[in-house]
């Protein structure tokens, strides 16, 4: 483990062992603080982000990008906050702590027994709705998480995330697909974060007017075991109770191949997330590179091609 994988996974520790402990108040301003200090730096995460907003806010100002990646990372450092503190939440704090709006279609689909897929953007903080869901519904479910580096560090976010209720399957490896798929026929719940495409082998779509590439997986999850897919969006407001809205299911077409259907049901998805980052694009935690018109090769200054970042 090098140096700064160390350090990384020490702080990291830190956050889970002391934040928690903290009294509500203080760790708000400790993350808002910390979340200002961040956006005053303007290192490549908050570039990014102002970026990313200026797709999703296209007529904004400068003054007013500025404003959005400042409420940005506060949004985002809120996140963390509540992320260190979830596991000395009590289950009534949980429980009152989300306000999912149409939560009509999760229960219906739950009691119909045929699995369900829940698929959300990095929007507010989806450890929280899980949370809510295995505590409030009492509804275990299955999700998966990209490995992080150090080793350690992923083995903390998998206890931190086992400790709210949630099987984890490591993104990498090439089981989880079936281990998914599984559990949905045995009737299960799956979430799964799915705006950003981890493979590289996602499917195209038009996201705020230019072309993005997300996970296919849980198109074909609903096709293959006859689930029910079910977009999530999430906000904060002023309150400290987040809010969401479940989506009515994106229905499987009754005609096409396999990757016209889910091509069609991943841009479903596109466009329900659309509709709640672009009503809350404050809460979109997107710090990396999205659209593809990002990800292609720059030239160098010495006329050659860059790396692809």
């Amino acid at each position: 483990m090098s140096a700064q994988e160390r350090l990384t996974d020490a702080l990291y520790g830190l956050g889970w062992g002391t934040v928690k402990k903290l009294p509500e108040p203080v760790a708000v301003r400790l993350g808002r603080t910390i979340a200002d200090l961040a956006w005053k730096q303007r290192g490549k995460g908050v570039q990014r982000l102002e970026s990313n907003y200026a797709r999703v806010v296209p007529d904004a100002s400068p003054e007013r990008l500025a404003e959005l990646s400042r409420a940005g990372m506060r949004s985002y450092l809120r996140y963390w906050m509540e992320s260190f503190r979830l596991p000395a939440w009590s289950p009534e704090r949980i429980k009152n702590g989300f306000d999912p709006k149409d939560v009509h279609y999760l229960t219906d689909a739950l009691a119909s027994d045929q699995g369900v897929i829940l698929a959300l953007p990095h929007l507010a903080n989806w450890d929280l709705a899980g949370a809510w869901v295995t505590t409030k519904l009492e509804t275990p479910f299955t999700t998966v998480a990209e490995r992080l580096k150090p080793e350690t560090l992923y083995d903390r976010f998998v206890a931190y995330r086992e400790g709210l209720g949630m099987e984890v399957l490591p993104h990498s490896g090439g089981t989880a697909f079936g281990t998914l798929a599984r559990r949905l026929r045995d009737g299960g719940l799956v979430c799964l974060v799915a705006e950003r495409d981890l493979s590289a082998s996602g499917v195209e779509v038009d996201f705020f007017g230019a072309t993005a590439r997300m996970p296919a997986g849980p198109a074909l999850l609903a096709q293959q075991t006859g689930a029910l897919l079910l977009p999530v969006t999430l906000w904060y407001d002023d309150s400290p109770v987040m809010q969401g809205r479940i989506h009515p299911p994106v229905e499987v077409p009754e005609s096409g191949t396999r990757a016209e259907k889910t091509s069609v049901m991943t841009q479903a998805l596109a466009d329900a997330y659309a509709s709640g980052i672009a009503e809350h694009p404050e809460d979109w935690h997107m710090l990396q590179r999205l659209w593809l018109e990002d990800l292609e090769p720059r030239p160098s200054a010495d006329g050659r091609d860059g790396e692809r970042p």
